[in-house]
């Protein structure tokens, strides 16, 4: 019978950070991208240091593989319009912060971000998205390739091996059929469940040690604040999104929606806002909220 799991946000926040866990990591990631992957080391930056912010519904988790290549795996709940240029943002920062300073461009770091994601962005009807850089010729329709000399330069053997390489996993849109070892670690982020019978890399190790009874009594009480915070924010959304839509849709149609859908928007951003002041400064709580320093301050 499958067992109740903690979720896979929380992990990358308390415990797959420890060398001790990076087993469930490497089998994840292998059965992601179709080959070995050893985790060297956690990297720690300006993007996923454990502060206060964190009980914003995104949490990521940087890593090192064996090939030098630096992986990001952020997990979004909240839907974001502009959610693509901020993974290219985030891949093309990452990409120069651990460039040393002197060094040349081919020292440049390989970065695969894999986003996992509870929303639907965009327009497609697959749940799995893989995105890479190539370069085709407008005449001959050929495809560009690296030289001997270069594939010996950056150890690499192709372009697309150069630049940052993207991963979208839309769990709201997979359909709970496992069909093979990856779909088995897509049902486990969707359900924080393992069914018997899964085989893929990594769920074993997940399923002992990710399970919420095997939780240290101060950790699972943790986790349940954190599990409570996640949907007391998504009720005050919904409920102030809610109020705000149907006030405006009853002083008429088009302007109403519009009106309404800011104002509930607005309502939302400031209850948030408002529960954490005792801990964020304004400038953080108007980054994180959407709200302007001066809205922030007038809450205090």
């Amino acid at each position: 019978m499958s067992r109740k799991l903690i979720t896979f946000d929380w992990a990358i926040k308390r415990l797959l950070r420890s060398k001790a866990n990076f087993g469930i990591l490497e089998g994840f990631l292998t059965e992601l991208l179709k080959e070995e992957i050893t985790i060297l080391d956690v990297l720690e930056s300006e993007a996923n240091q454990d502060h206060h912010a964190a009980k914003f519904n995104r949490v990521d988790l940087r890593v090192r593989n064996s090939r030098e290549e630096i992986i990001i795996i952020e997990i979004q709940y909240d839907r974001e319009l502009d959610y693509l240029q901020r993974i290219f943002y985030g891949a093309s920062r990452t990409a120069i912060e651990y460039l040393k300073e002197g060094q040349p461009y081919a020292a440049i770091t390989k970065v695969i971000s894999i986003n996992i994601l509870y929303f639907d962005l965009g327009s497609g009807e697959d749940y799995i998205y893989r995105g890479t850089t190539q370069f085709t010729g407008l005449h001959k329709q050929d495809r560009l390739e690296l030289s001997e000399k270069q594939k010996t330069l950056f150890k690499r053997n192709s372009i697309e091996a150069l630049y940052p390489e993207f991963y979208l996993i839309k769990i709201n849109r997979f359909n709970d059929v496992a069909k093979d070892t990856l779909d088995e670690w897509i049902y486990f982020l969707k359900n924080e469940e393992i069914k018997p019978g899964f085989t893929a890399k990594g769920l074993k190790e997940a399923e002992e040690k990710l399970s919420i009874m095997k939780l240290p009594e101060e950790e699972r009480k943790a986790y349940e604040t954190y599990q409570e915070d996640l949907h007391y924010q998504a009720s005050m959304f919904e409920s102030s999104y809610g109020d705000g839509y149907y006030e405006g849709k009853a002083e008429g149609r088009i302007e109403g929606e519009i009106k309404g859908k800011a104002e509930g928007r607005k309502e939302a951003q400031q209850a948030i806002a408002r529960k954490l002041l005792d801990v964020l400064d304004d400038a953080t709580l108007a980054e994180k909220t959407g709200l302007t320093p001066e809205e922030v301050s007038r809450l205090r």
